[in-house]
């Protein structure tokens, strides 16, 4: 076994060979340490098992959300630059979210673009500008992402790569909070299913449906504020100058109104 129970404060322990030694087990190094930074989080976010337990015979109780994005050579990374502790404390303490939470619904139903990344199956990346009215990329389950493929210059490089590597990532910003949340996961092209591709339309858009993507949510995270610069759509913006519009029209109205005023005087002096 790798975990046995401690004292009467019903706490689990790893054996000493885990804390000190190469994890007994059949995998390279890199892997070991891995899985030995899952056991010390599930070990330390868990406060009683009924009987032990071997975390390498039940896999869900060793995955780490956000090592889709912390691969082993990530965290010798930040090992190596001294950001390495405080990441392993976000994992600790329950890190990345891995389904689409109703903050996260509520954020993407405001989003009127994002960016898509595909990679051919030899690692060539690629980013796709997606754009549409608000609510165009849509929240299906707490698991799935959807919206429609629309006529554009028929590359088809983001179809290609999802054909022979279906690993996707989806990038949306909000510019006029300074907001961006990263979404790791899977994508897949439906195509002639016309019922999903008519769930996925927006109305009153110019643009045309020709197809489905499907977007499977594995993790996602909110990135700091930092370096974001405040940027304004037009429908964004207008209220703002709207206003000053409205603003303006009152001023030019009291100045005639003053300007009739100082003429009539004028004229009763003469």
């Amino acid at each position: 076994m790798l975990l046995s129970k401690s004292s009467p404060g019903k706490r689990v322990r790893l054996l000493p060979e885990l804390e000190s030694d190469p994890l007994p087990c059949q995998f390279g190094t890199a892997m070991a340490i891995s899985i030995r930074t899952c056991l010390i989080a599930v070990v330390r976010k868990c406060d009683d098992f009924e009987t032990p337990f071997d975390p390498l015979e039940n896999p869900l109780m060793t995955h780490i959300v956000s090592d889709i994005a912390f691969t082993p050579a990530v965290k010798a990374a930040q090992q190596l630059r001294g950001s390495r502790d405080s990441y392993a404390r976000m994992e600790q303490r329950g890190g990345w979210q891995h389904i689409v939470t109703p903050e996260l619904s509520a954020f993407i139903a405001q989003r009127d673009s994002f960016y898509l990344g595909t990679a051919s199956n030899d690692g060539q990346p690629y980013i796709q500008h997606r754009g549409g009215p608000k609510g165009f990329l849509k929240v299906i389950d707490e698991k799935t992402l959807g919206f429609a493929d629309f006529v554009g210059n028929a590359q088809y490089i983001s179809i290609g790569n999802l054909d022979e590597n279906n690993k996707a990532f989806i990038f949306l910003m909000d510019y006029p909070n300074q907001s961006r949340i990263k979404i790791w996961g899977t994508a897949e092209i439906i195509e002639g299913n016309d019922t999903l591709l008519q769930q996925m339309t927006v109305d009153n858009y110019r643009g045309k449906p020709q197809r489905t993507v499907l977007f499977h949510v594995q993790a996602w995270d909110s990135n700091c504020p930092q370096h974001i610069r405040p940027r304004f759509t037009e429908e964004e913006f207008s209220p703002v100058v709207s206003a000053y519009r409205k603003r303006i029209e009152e001023l030019e109205r009291e100045n005639q109104r003053l300007l009739v005023r100082v003429r009539s005087t004028k004229g009763n002096q003469q």
